[in-house]
């Protein structure tokens, strides 16, 4: 029994392919994990913070000198890496937009990423913090296929979460791609496609 955790973060409710393949990958490691449980948490509709100073300041104030602004402007960032913490396997909806991922996803990455938390300096360099062990999946959907040239090159997706979620400890990664989403002649078997190719390990 596996406790998954869901990040949603398009602004386009049933009609967006991040989520149905997010749900999709859920339910396949549902079937394979009878009795796990599932939090969704949507960026979008919570309209997750971007970063302000009030969240900076909390950041670097020490815990035992937090006054109740700190603790309300923290509050967040205090509940997303708890989550993680507590998850075994996080299924991250990404679709592209602009070439990167959506803001609110990385406002929710701005506020989990954090020095002494969830990762730390020393003299061999940066170590992630977030308990080993965890699975990631990204469920990424893009209108263009990205994942083989001419367009690889443009795709910022994929390279910059599989490196900020390996600097805060979450390595283990998959890329599971709904591709072509707006070329008429792959957009029906997209989301198909992807999962036929998904191996859960």
């Amino acid at each position: 029994m596996k406790k998954i955790l869901h990040i949603v973060s398009s602004p386009r409710g049933g009609a967006s392919y991040s989520i149905q393949l997010g749900e999709a990958i859920i339910a396949k490691l549902l079937a394979a994990e009878p009795g796990s449980t599932v939090k969704t948490v949507n960026l979008v509709e919570q309209h997750w913070p971007h970063l302000e100073e009030a969240h900076l300041a909390s950041f670097f104030t020490p815990a035992e000198q937090h006054t109740d602004r700190n603790r309300e402007a923290i509050r967040h960032s205090e509940e997303a890496i708890a989550d993680i913490q507590e998850a075994d396997i996080l299924v991250i909806g990404a679709p592209m937009y602009n070439f990167s991922i959506h803001s609110a996803l990385k406002a929710w990455i701005d506020h989990i990423v954090r020095s002494g938390v969830t990762f730390s300096y020393s003299e061999k360099g940066p170590e992630g913090l977030i308990k080993k062990g965890k699975k990631v999946y990204l469920a990424v959907s893009t209108g263009g296929v990205y994942s083989e040239e001419p367009m690889k090159q443009m795709d910022f997706i994929e390279p910059y979460l599989r490196f900020i979620l390996s600097f805060i400890g979450l390595s283990d990664i998959t890329v599971v791609r709904a591709e072509g989403l707006a070329l008429p002649d792959l957009k029906d078997h997209a989301v198909e496609k992807a999962l036929g190719q998904l191996q859960l390990n």
